[in-house]
């Protein structure tokens, strides 16, 4: 489904400005506990959700050139760096401000963007044991988006399985089914492992 570039801008604002939310209410034992994202703590997620905003394009080839052009080497070490740097309000305001900001990754466009912060937040929430819920809209453009590229990507093993949502409209691949809610489907395909999923 071809959505317009402004629905998808404005589920972009919405959606770093209802992760800011969350960080707002986060306790410091919670920014220091693990994410879903491997290696990587809740302050490290929010760190990196913020990179694009608060790095010029000439100071992010800087640091990828220092990375040798390995861009998770890049990013994992920006990460680090900047989650011991800003403080937690830094951080939640670093999306807060920036809920407009154009970025988007080099590939995949706005639906990219979306899922950039849509899946970086569930790293955070899911992993937290958080009630908060992706809006189904949101959920559906990223969704939607999903293709061989972005399993490749994420490292993600689907082969052989056709995963299913239980609350949205929407399957992805052929084989054994595997039904779970969309949220949860949407973490599996960008490489995550999650509690819920495990033994599936």
């Amino acid at each position: 489904m071809v959505r317009a570039e402004s629905e998808v801008r404005a589920a972009i604002a919405a959606e770093r400005c209802a992760v800011a939310d969350v960080l707002d209410g986060l306790t410091g034992e919670q920014w220091d506990a693990p994410s879903l994202c491997k290696g990587w703590r809740v302050c490290e997620v929010a760190a990196h959700m913020s990179l694009g905003f608060r790095y010029s394009f000439g100071a992010t080839a800087r640091e990828l050139l220092r990375a040798g052009g390995n861009l998770h080497r890049m990013t994992d070490r920006l990460a680090r760096r900047d989650a011991a740097a800003l403080t937690s309000d830094e951080l939640a305001a670093a999306l807060r401000d920036n809920a407009d900001h154009p970025w988007k990754p080099p590939v995949g466009g706005l639906a990219a963007a979306l899922g950039h912060d849509v899946v970086h937040g569930l790293d955070i929430t899911v992993a937290l044991g958080l009630p908060r819920q992706v809006s189904p809209e949101r959920l559906r453009i990223v969704l939607d988006a999903v293709e061989p590229r972005t399993l490749r990507f994420f490292k993600a093993d689907l082969a052989g399985t056709r995963l299913r949502a239980t609350d949205l409209d929407w399957t992805y691949g052929a084989g054994t089914p595997l039904d779970r809610p969309a949220h949860e489907l949407l973490l599996l395909a960008y490489g995550r492992s999650i509690p819920e999923a495990r033994g599936a």
